[in-house]
């Protein structure tokens, strides 16, 4: 193997562990955001940082000189909206990063060029870099609109039931919510951003449906929806809304663990190939190898003393 296939081989692999040790096992950016300190986020996001606020500075000057469509800066802004970056120079430092990550693919394939003897495969070798650095960043960006859809959906449950509690102890809806971004900031702390907002409109002048309906098209997530619809059908026919909250919480609690029993069901059927591919030839081998083995150690020789006696 090439030494520059051997280096690019254990970069990527050191990148992956790093990555991996820090997003299951260390986390150090969790604990100190409920510490309140200074995180990596935040240092990256600061205009006077170091190296990495000159990395993003650089990358956002390349995304305000690239052209793009409207529609196409629409669309990325609702993505960006939804994974939780609502700053303006964000659209920028995306489509730099999509840029830079499209020049990076295709200098990675000029530097395989001198490996590949066929032309046609150098063509094909940067067409497929030019492809996987245009779409890895939307692809990225949409693996963290879907996480950050799933954070909202599993803490929607204690935001629903604390609402519950504030709306029966006498408080308006708007209180409630005012209450919630509040409490559960720590444990919660993108549902409390999303309300935090809703709050802020509502002062800012916007009506509470508006408000409530800008929440389900910034977050895009169905849950949130089916709530938002909910609370609206309250407000407009003035049933309680208490009894809304509490009948919406149970019913996800319940979805909640529907979808879990349904996974639970699949499994099964998940592990029949890995079963059959991985597990069964080892198995095999374990058990019917020493077999297998004594029998050519007794079949060998029986065939060679055959063939003598039949040359004989």
């Amino acid at each position: 193997m090439p030494p520059v296939l051997i280096i690019l081989f254990f970069l990527a692999l050191a990148v992956l562990i790093t990555w991996a040790g820090y997003r299951y096992y260390a986390r150090p950016g969790r604990f100190y955001e409920q510490l309140g300190t200074v995180t990596v986020s935040d240092i990256l996001s600061e205009p006077g940082g170091a190296a990495p606020g000159l990395a993003l500075r650089v990358i956002r000057l390349v995304g305000e000189r690239i052209p793009v469509s409207p529609e196409e800066v629409s669309l990325t802004r609702r993505l960006l909206i939804a994974a939780g970056y609502r700053e303006d120079h964000h659209l920028a430092v995306y489509f730099g990063f999509r840029a830079l990550a499209l020049l990076a693919a295709g200098l990675l394939a000029f530097v395989f060029q001198s490996f590949i003897e066929s032309y046609t495969l150098r063509i094909v070798t940067f067409i497929v870099a030019g492809v996987v650095g245009f779409f890895i960043p939307s692809m990225l960006l949409e693996h963290l609109v879907d996480k950050r859809q799933e954070v909202l959906r599993l803490s929607l449950p204690d935001a629903l039931d604390l609402m519950v509690v504030c709306v029966e102890a006498g408080l308006g809806l708007d209180q409630a919510i005012n209450v919630v971004s509040r409490e559960l900031a720590l444990s919660h702390p993108e549902i409390c951003d999303e309300l935090g907002l809703i709050n802020l409109e509502i002062r800012g002048g916007k009506r509470r449906v508006e408000a409530l309906r800008n929440l389900a098209e910034r977050t895009g997530e169905p849950e949130i929806r089916k709530l938002i619809s909910i609370l609206v059908q309250t407000d407009r026919f003035g049933t309680s809304i208490a009894d809304s909250l509490r009948t919406h919480s149970d019913f996800m609690r319940i979805r909640r663990r529907q979808l879990a029993e349904e996974r639970a069901g699949k499994v099964g059927v998940k592990l029949v190939f890995p079963i059959f591919f991985c597990i069964l030839p080892a198995m095999l081998v374990v058990v019917a190898g020493p077999g297998v083995l004594q029998i050519f150690k007794q079949l060998i020789p029986l065939m060679r003393q055959f063939r003598q006696s039949q040359g004989g």
